[in-house]
């Protein structure tokens, strides 16, 4: 069976700065992944890169034994930019994405799992950010990916939010997906993963879980 992510000598160049530089790493189906590196070392590049939201300037990325783009359906990416349509609801958010994707999730159990189920016909302008952030889950859970990137989860909530992050993890581990979890919480999440990499200066490197010692 072939891993769910295999990166080759991956690079990414912007206007002739290389934000990432030589990536080459596996990460099996099932895992969950702690990303972890100082500001500006390359680790949104790297999640946009493996979801194919950005072509590689160099190097391959296989999803699954497959070419990443043609995997995108398989794919979900939780990022900076959100993506939400401001002057719609929050409701009316999920049932477009719904229907672009082709998803057959439940848009209002989705609402109701992220704590939104009562401000599900609010427009999204007026959802503070982490009820932006908490849609965003939402729209995840609605796809239901196979490989789950998440780009600093816990950014932006509340200690109530938070916690609502530990259980989806949970939830996504326990349903068989592979996660990528970008994040400066190092010691929340290093205890739900099975490994990690990181990112310094563009360059990405295989490291033991943080406290499960060398």
């Amino acid at each position: 069976m072939p891993p769910a992510i295999a990166a080759t000598e991956v690079g990414r160049r912007f206007a002739g700065r290389w934000a990432l530089r030589g990536a080459s790493f596996e990460v099996g189906e099932g895992h969950t992944v702690l990303v972890y590196g100082p500001n500006g070392a390359g680790k949104t590049t790297l999640l946009r890169v493996l979801a194919s939201a950005l072509e590689p300037t160099s190097g391959s990325v296989s999803l699954y034994g497959q070419p990443a783009i043609s995997q995108r359906a398989r794919i979900g990416l939780l990022s900076h930019a959100d993506g939400h349509y401001d002057d719609l609801s929050g409701a009316d958010n999920l049932r477009v994405a719904s229907r672009l994707g082709r998803l057959a999730g439940d848009v209002e159990a989705a609402l109701e799992r992220v704590g939104l189920a009562q401000r599900a016909q609010d427009l999204v302008r007026t959802y503070s950010a982490g009820m932006r952030k908490r849609l965003a889950f939402a729209r995840l859970l609605l796809k239901a990916p196979d490989l789950v990137l998440l780009d600093e989860p816990y950014a932006a909530l509340d200690t109530e939010g938070q916690g609502l992050v530990d259980e989806l993890l949970a939830e996504l581990r326990a349903r068989g997906a592979t996660v990528m979890v970008s994040t400066h919480q190092v010691a929340r999440v290093a205890p739900r993963c099975d490994g990690a990499l990181v990112v310094e200066n563009g360059r990405v490197s295989r490291s033991t879980v943080p406290g499960d010692g060398p």
